[in-house]
């Protein structure tokens, strides 16, 4: 009789490779994330560079006893798919692989149990129960590892803080405070060998505030800043970077689809807890496929307005293109939309880019921490200028008026509760007098000679490469129209199908894109084939 066997060694390399950052980063932030899905409230972090160890105790909720055992077995998780921001206890999984011993001491109400785990060789990671060594007093968990290595980054107290802030940066800035207090109720203190991080607000003499609002609601579903610096800032500085629940999962210009004039100089944040059920498995991105990935989206497009919008303020708008783009592009992305429409039913991971509903409007589930959300919430994915919403603000108030003196509720926010600011995003929950944009599949245009592929997928936008000799042929034998939808076909294979389907892919899409053309009654464009 056969038994099958696992290479946990190889398995666990592989959860570390699922990281950008190095092995100790990741095993840090995985347990901070981890303390804080449990309502922890203080988190501490004491480093022994004698002892070789490293010791992580927060006061969450704990783990009852079968709760402990399961968490030993490596592909186990009690979290549910869209909430949270840990990954299955990972950070403790990972550090087998640094660490001669991983004590984890837990207690909830009666409950008060340790276990010893480490690996004993590539196939085997054997663990026993131990008395607790009496860190956690009333509830929470105490992690303990004993690292073998005695320079490891784990026992440097300067890289544990400066971790932490980069990871954790909304937790520790006051601005945040009462946004995040709906999520942290008690606040969240972090303490580094018994010393408690300072608490830090952006000092930059230039900075604009971000808000993104849903529907009428008044307080913002999304709330950052833009800061401008009189000088380059580091690498890991630059750019707006996205948290949710506090933690940091982006950072930099290309998740936002777009650089400054002057990148080096500008960076922000901007924390939207509803993207926490937008998380991939290992919390280190966002999904960008289905309902999930759709609302991602939309909050993006909203996000990279507002940023468009104080760029601009400031002079550093991005540059625009030198060259513009062909005329018969507007009249074919709005084809190649109806044709992904119809390509969804085949490919159903299409989906996030051409959803709609009537007026323009995507309706997309948002998940409430510790709920399923209201099929009733949405984000309007249609937004117009600042001007012609306060128009119809206006004009909607006046009507209200007349009709009995009734009033719209944001418009009657006391100014010491609500402030507009010019960088605020406001999406109502109907479209009434407006014209509202698309927000699906966009097209560009950019140059990368040393690129080999016709075109390329970035979040919802695919780019044309107009160096490759493909496009160049297409110039001179007027077949830009196909070559343009042949160059969106090649960029949204990847994400429409698994990689040995990619060809049946293209081949239905190209089919279905002539049938498209050739339809009795179809316009005729210029290029088009």
């Amino acid at each position: 009789m056969g038994e099958t066997r696992v290479d946990l060694l190889h398995l666990l390399e592989d959860l570390r490779d699922a990281y950008p950052g190095s092995l100790e980063e990741t095993i840090l932030t995985e347990i901070m994330a981890n303390a804080l899905d449990s309502d922890a409230s203080v988190i501490s972090f004491t480093s022994d560079p004698a002892q070789c160890a490293l010791t992580a105790l927060d006061n969450g909720s704990g783990m009852q006893r079968r709760e402990l055992a399961r968490f030993h077995d490596i592909a186990a998780s009690t979290k549910v798919r869209g909430q949270g921001i840990g990954f299955a206890g990972v950070g403790i999984k990972l550090g087998l692989l640094i660490c001669e011993e991983v004590l984890t001491e837990t207690r909830r109400g009666k409950n008060h149990v340790a276990t010893s785990w480490h690996m004993a060789s590539r196939h085997r990671a054997p663990w026993k129960w131990t008395p607790p060594p009496g860190s956690v007093t009333e509830r929470g968990t105490a992690v303990h590892l004993k690292l073998r290595n005695p320079l490891s980054p784990l026992l440097d107290p300067g890289f544990l803080e400066e971790t932490l802030r980069r990871h954790f940066q909304p937790l520790l800035d006051p601005a945040f405070d009462e946004f995040l207090a709906v999520h942290y109720p008690k606040g969240i203190a972090v303490d580094v060998n018994g010393s408690r991080l300072a608490r830090q607000r952006s000092n930059a003499p230039l900075q604009a505030p971000l808000e993104v609002r849903l529907m009428r609601k008044r307080k913002p579903s999304a709330l950052g800043y833009l800061v401008r610096q009189d000088h380059a800032l580091p690498e890991d500085q630059r750019g707006l970077a996205i948290s949710t629940y506090g933690k940091v999962i982006r950072r930099g210009w290309d998740w936002l689809g777009m650089t400054p004039a002057a990148p080096e100089r500008i960076s922000g944040l901007i924390e939207v807890p509803a993207l926490a059920a937008c998380l991939t498995l290992n919390k280190g991105d966002f999904i960008r496929t289905g309902t999930r990935g759709a609302t991602y989206l939309a909050f993006r497009k909203t996000i990279q307005q507002a940023v468009a919008r104080q760029l601009a303020e400031w002079g550093d708008a991005p540059a625009a293109s030198d060259q513009a783009p062909p005329r018969e592009v507007r009249p074919l992305q709005r084809d190649l939309a109806h044709l992904l429409e119809d390509l969804a039913d085949d490919f159903p991971l299409l989906a996030s880019l051409v959803e709609r509903r009537a007026g323009g409007q995507k309706r997309l589930p948002l998940a409430a921490r510790g709920s399923n959300g209201e099929a009733r919430s949405f984000v309007a994915a249609s937004v117009t200028a600042m001007a012609e919403q306060e128009e119809n603000v206006a004009r909607q108030t006046s009507a209200n008026g007349e009709n009995g003196g009734a009033q719209n509720s944001v418009v009657q926010e006391p100014a010491s509760e609500f402030v507009k600011h010019e960088s605020a995003i406001q999406l109502p929950g109907k479209p009434a007098a407006r014209r509202p944009a698309h927000y699906d599949l966009d097209i560009q245009f950019e140059d990368r000679a040393d690129d080999p592929k016709l075109g390329r997928l970035v979040e919802s936008t695919v780019w044309v490469n107009r160096a490759h000799p493909a496009y160049c042929r297409a110039l001179a034998s007027r077949s830009i129209g196909y070559h343009i939808a042949l160059a969106v076909a090649m960029a949204l294979a990847p994400l429409a199908v698994e990689p040995h389907k990619e060809s049946e892919f293209l081949l239905t899409f190209l089919m279905r894109w002539g049938e498209a053309i050739e339809k009795p009654g179809s316009p005729k464009r210029s290029g088009a084939r």
